[in-house]
């Protein structure tokens, strides 16, 4: 039987404390983080390029080079979060949305899931970021975005996820 406890509730994500028996060892503790899901979403141009974003990311202080995405509205599906996210964060839309793959962050201690999905048939909008989001497109071909993603320029893993797995799977 496993006991769990809230150490933690923030907007986005709680953290809970698990007591129980894990891996047929001993009573044990794990503190896992809980999070309601989020997605990621690889834009292809109707010229074939590639629209990642220069995301400025507080957490490392720095300004990552990503696919966009987005975490989950309560009750939101993946594909409407794939919709309002792309949107919001690079004024694109988009006609078709595929399901590339769907995949675990950090599973050692985050339940955090993510959905992959290929965006195409764009067209430019507005985008309606959220204040204080330091967000740029950056288009680049579908070769320039591999060899980021290979030479180290790229080192945010769900992109590094989504952009080996399309080069895999188109």
């Amino acid at each position: 039987m496993t006991q769990s406890q809230l150490l933690l509730e923030a907007d986005r994500f709680y953290v809970e404390r698990l007591q129980g028996l894990f891996d047929d060892h001993p009573r044990q503790t794990k503190d896992v983080i809980r999070h309601p899901g989020a997605v990621v979403i690889l834009p292809i141009l109707d010229d074939g390029r590639i629209c990642l974003i220069r995301n400025y990311r507080p957490s490392v202080s720095q300004t990552l080079i990503e696919l966009p995405a987005g975490t989950r509205e309560q009750d939101e599906s993946p594909l409407a979060t794939a919709q309002r996210e792309l949107l919001e964060e690079t004024g694109f839309q988009a006609e078709e949305f595929r399901l590339l793959s769907t995949f675990y962050v950090s599973p050692g201690i985050l339940d955090e899931q993510m959905h992959l999905f290929v965006a195409r048939h764009l067209s430019l909008e507005q985008p309606s970021r959220e204040p204080g989001e330091q967000i740029e497109n950056f288009i680049v071909s579908r070769k320039e975005a591999l060899t980021m993603a290979r030479d180290g320029s790229i080192q945010d893993a769900k992109t590094l996820i989504g952009l080996l797995l399309f080069d895999q799977q188109g």
